[in-house]
């Protein structure tokens, strides 16, 4: 099979930006795009940034001479069970729900969770890439995530699996975006910080930056949170017995910030028969995972 044949076509569709990538097996970015995605919580702009994604493929087919290659969109919300489109996604991307990407783009398409497809390309290519049975956690705005259960991706009834930060770890009443109380998406989501913070915080950035100053309200708030991402991990492991942890999104960025105190809490709560320890890593690979990985989902569902 010529190196033509083995591209393909990764697209990640956001809520600030749409990225498009020509990929490959290897995880190579061969040329890569993107649009505003231009979405106003409440408005359905949808009608902009389904051609948006529409033009950016014609632009890579128009560059590389090809309009036969794997196409795999990486997209918020909860995916049927054909990976061909979003079955529901609250008030955010308004036109999403029910849209079927193959009929519109008028070739076969797959479609992944975005948090499932940052874990497929960390499976095939990142540091998760020697294992097989993989959870990987998306801490951002909301906490995401993802199961890998013998190497296959678990998207469960409804393609649920894996919607981590929606586990409830703790006895707080507030009620999260899915109405599951003291979830660890509220206790450690950027989108709740301002409330755990009271109001002192709306970015993490800003509260890790006190917290490496020693501020003791940053510290309590930092650590609290760690705590919080402990106990669901712990749950997690406890659950699903996986052979690595991994952390990604922007609050991963943090580093040893959030490695050191977070291995301290697990010296503590971490179940280890005969001394073992599960090893928790940070995603490896760049802000284009979520395209390669729908890429890569996409190929191995041999769609052509």
């Amino acid at each position: 099979m010529n190196e033509e044949i083995r591209k393909m076509i990764g697209i990640d569709l956001g809520g600030t930006h749409i990225k498009a990538v020509l990929t490959d097996s290897g995880g190579r970015i061969h040329y890569e795009s993107s649009k505003p995605t231009l979405d106003v919580e409440g408005q359905d702009n949808s009608a902009y940034w389904k051609k948006a994604i529409k033009d950016l493929i014609l632009e890579i087919e128009e560059i590389t001479g090809s309009n036969d290659m794997t196409i795999g969109i990486s997209s918020p919300g909860i995916v049927n069970a054909l990976n061909t489109g979003v079955v529901s996604n609250g008030n955010k991307l308004l036109g999403i729900e029910n849209f079927e990407w193959p009929d519109y783009l008028d070739r076969e398409v797959a479609v992944l969770n975005d948090a499932h497809a940052a874990l497929y390309a960390e499976g095939k290519l990142g540091n998760a890439q020697n294992f097989k049975n993989i959870i990987m956690l998306t801490l951002g705005t909301g906490v995401g995530g993802g199961i890998m259960i013998d190497g296959k991706l678990i998207q469960g009834t409804l393609g649920r699996a894996g919607h981590i930060g929606h586990t409830s770890i703790s006895d707080d009443s507030f009620l999260g975006i899915v109405d599951t109380p003291g979830s660890l998406e509220s206790q450690f989501a950027e989108s709740t910080l301002a409330r755990r913070s009271k109001g002192r915080y709306t970015t993490t950035r800003g509260l890790v930056a006190d917290y490496t100053r020693h501020d003791p309200f940053a510290s309590w708030v930092w650590l609290c949170s760690i705590q919080a991402l402990a106990r669901g991990i712990v749950s997690l492991i406890n659950i699903l017995s996986p052979e690595v942890i991994i952390l990604g999104g922007g609050i991963a960025k943090a580093g040893k910030h959030l490695m050191d105190p977070l291995e301290d809490f697990m010296d503590i709560y971490e179940w280890r028969p005969k001394g073992h320890k599960t090893p928790i890593e940070f995603a490896a690979l760049s802000n284009y995972a979520g395209a390669i990985g729908a890429a890569l989902f996409a190929q191995d569902q041999n769609l052509l």
